[in-house]
């Protein structure tokens, strides 16, 4: 009975013992490498132990959120833990809050608090939560003694609207790829994703009315070797599309993780694989395309000679041949078009381009010349205004609104758009001052196809300029011109890939990031709480996560902070 007692005593002394440990922790800001960065973070000392008592509970309308959590702390630690009726970690919804995207995280040595108004701000306390574990978690292996360093952490977002483009239309990537691209959006806590879907050279969602646009419109011949306007065509078939389902798995997938999809629909410009799908949207049907320095596919010169006119594009740049303004056959394509889009798509936004859209065609062209007759309109950029007007008024009786890029400010902006600026800032504050909500995207510090290096011998071929880590993390997306009332209108940033030369999907992510974590903290966190040496120091703790998760990472600003 004494040998028994004794034993007893010894365990308890040794929980004991573990508990003070654990409780008494000394942590430091080290522990603490937070992006983007909160705007409260208190060190305190204790760590709370991951273990076989680790359970997560939250109230069925957070199930979604709190088994995610669950399964990422299985994983990082090799016990099973489950989202269940009570436990140790809670998920407490607070309306008392005031920011749909506000969290409270609170780590004791005992017990886990994430507070918020929504399941929103709920997930983006997870994803804080994260970032005070191990970095090694991301490889999904467990972590012996995994430990979370105490801290109060209050957080909330300078900005709404936090985006990030991708083109597929250039280059296809596959439906894997897009659901890791928002695995790091998640991460890094933006909440949109802007997805390029129609373009010269390929058209890539399915519409079940006009097959012709994935059947001949996803596809192109051929495409130029080397910068535009290219030294010669490779001849190679090239394309691929989402089908609807696809579509939906996707949208779905990045529900999961709170990111809106904003759809882009390209128009007026921008529309060659439309066109060579059914080629009576052009206002000349029967004129050949024309592809630059005449570096047109051998497939694509066969067809034109057997009465196929019209290809989908393969190099890059502007073309004249766009959609026909004058002919009522145009927009009831297009309204049925953006009709199944927009059924499939639950975001309020459609993206409808509106940008580089030439008006040579339009001048000539006598249905363009008589609807300009019929409304008095004085110039084409006032018919590109009508035509962008008439497309929102349909868009707006399906109860969405438009985005469009800064050059739908041109003969008229339609009365209920956003505008994307990305030729500079011109345009947004042109819109903001007019009473209009702008996403600021600006091609100076937003536009990740451009070189991460000055030395571009050294680097993967790019369209141009040089946009370096430490530039996109100046960004502010409110302009000094505005003042404050107009400051309200601007809504947020984005930045955007475009892929002309980026041919495979480690290529894109090596555009992306680090870049992407310069991105997020830009429009996260309070521009008073930026310093670029202290976002370094975490970045190059960041850069662990990359490693963990098998990303393809650009490493010149870390070369650079050796």
């Amino acid at each position: 009975m004494t040998k028994i007692f004794y034993v007893l005593i010894t365990c308890l002394l040794v929980l004991s013992s573990c508990d003070n440990e654990l409780k008494e922790h000394v942590n430091s800001e080290k522990d603490y490498m937070i992006i983007p960065k909160p705007e409260l973070v208190k060190v305190l000392n204790g760590r709370f132990k991951i273990n076989h008592k680790t359970q997560v509970y939250g109230g069925e309308v957070l199930a979604a959120e709190g088994n995610y959590l669950a399964k990422m702390l299985s994983e990082a630690s090799g016990e099973s833990i489950s989202f269940a009726n009570q436990g140790n970690i809670q998920l407490k919804l607070d309306a008392s809050m005031s920011g749909e995207e506000e969290y409270v995280l609170s780590v004791q040595y005992n017990k886990i608090e994430i507070l918020a108004k929504t399941a929103k701000g709920i997930f983006y306390g997870i994803q804080t939560l994260r970032q005070l574990l191990p970095s090694q978690i991301e490889a999904k292996t467990s972590v012996q003694e995994l430990t979370i360093p105490a801290t109060l952490i209050k957080d909330a977002p300078r900005f709404s609207y936090r985006g990030m483009h991708l083109d597929v239309c250039r280059h296809f990537y596959s439906v894997e790829f897009i659901k890791r691209y928002l695995d790091v959006l998640a991460l890094h806590k933006m909440n949109t994703f802007h997805w390029h879907l129609t373009e010269d050279q390929g058209w890539r969602i399915e519409i079940k009315k006009y097959p012709k646009l994935t059947e001949i419109g996803a596809w192109r011949n051929g495409t130029i070797v080397g910068n535009y306007p290219g030294t010669e065509n490779d001849n190679k078939k090239y394309g691929g599309f989402y089908t609807q389902e696809e579509i939906k798995e996707v949208i779905a997938y990045a529900a999961q993780k709170h990111i809106t999809v904003i759809p882009e629909i390209e128009l007026p410009g921008h529309s060659s694989a439309a066109i060579a799908a059914y080629t009576n949207l052009s206002c000349f049907p029967k004129e050949q395309s024309i592809v630059p320095n005449s570096l047109i596919s051998e497939g694509s010169k066969k067809a034109q000679k057997n009465g196929n006119p019209k290809v989908v594009q393969e190099s890059w740049g502007v073309y004249d041949d766009v959609y026909c303004a004058g002919k009522e056959e145009t927009f009831a394509f297009l309204e049925d078009v953006l009709a199944e889009v927009m059924d499939l798509f639950p975001s309020k936004y459609v993206h409808i381009g509106g940008d580089e859209c030439p008006k040579g065609n339009w001048e000539r062209c006598p249905h363009c010349q008589k609807r300009m007759a019929a409304h008095d309109l004085k110039d084409e950029h006032e018919l590109q205004s009508y035509f962008i007007t008439r497309i929102e008024k349909f868009v707006n009786s399906k109860g969405k609104q438009i985005i469009g890029w800064d050059e739908i400010l041109e003969g008229g902006l339609a009365p209920n758009a956003t505008v994307m600026s990305w030729r500079g800032n011109a345009g947004g504050i042109a819109a903001a001052k007019s009473g209009h909500d702008v996403i600021m995207s600006p091609n100076s510090h937003c536009y990740f196809d451009h070189y991460q290096s000055e030395d571009k011998e050294k680097e993967p071929i790019a369209i141009g300029g040089f946009l370096p880590v430490e530039k996109v993390y100046a960004f502010d997306p409110v302009p000094d011109e505005l003042n404050t009332e107009e400051q309200k209108y601007i809504l947020g940033g984005q930045a955007n890939l475009w892929t002309e030369y980026i041919g495979t999907e480690e290529y894109a992510e090596y555009m992306l990031l680090p870049r992407l974590t310069a991105l997020s903290e830009a429009v996260w966190t309070k521009k008073e709480l930026k310093e670029w040496e202290d976002f370094t120091s975490r970045l190059n703790h960041f850069k662990n996560r990359y490693d963990a998760m098998g990303l393809n990472y650009a490493t010149h600003v870390f070369d650079d902070h050796k």
